[in-house]
């Protein structure tokens, strides 16, 4: 699944719009339940603002229904081996995520070089079930 889950990114960057950085970046997302949904980076004038592939890969999971909880996450950029999420993207894949989700940094042209988990990406993330827990008047 790994591979599958690569080309897919990989199918995805090709379609990013990037015209202002020209640094085209996409990602795939394996749900629990089997799914694979997919985005690339969107830029518009008002740079750096805009959605990166892997947002965009989330609201189609979203958006699709079915599970919301990702098994894992492949992520390649077209100019740089390795690319890992940036920060607000590691916080908004922690969301839907558990700290060991594997996600795979890629290369354009040879696969997943590298496999880490979202517990080393981001290791203090911001936990749902911690404002959950605010909310009940504690």
């Amino acid at each position: 699944m790994t591979d599958s889950l690569f080309e897919t990114a990989k199918a995805a960057m090709v379609k990013a719009h990037a015209p202002y950085s020209r640094f085209p970046v996409g990602a795939a997302i394996l749900t629990e339940d089997g799914q694979v949904h997919s985005g690339c980076n969107i830029e518009i004038v008002s740079f750096p603002e805009g959605w990166c592939a892997e947002t965009s890969a989330i609201a189609h999971m979203v958006m699709a229904g079915g599970s919301r909880r990702i098994a894992e996450v492949a992520v390649v950029a077209e100019k740089l081996v390795a690319c890992s999420p940036c920060g607000g993207c590691r916080q908004r894949l922690a969301e839907f995520s558990t700290p060991s989700t594997r996600v795979h940094l890629c290369d354009v042209d040879t696969g997943v070089v590298e496999t880490v988990t979202m517990g080393d990406l981001l290791p203090h993330s911001f936990a749902t079930d911690a404002l959950s827990e605010a909310g009940d008047g504690r």
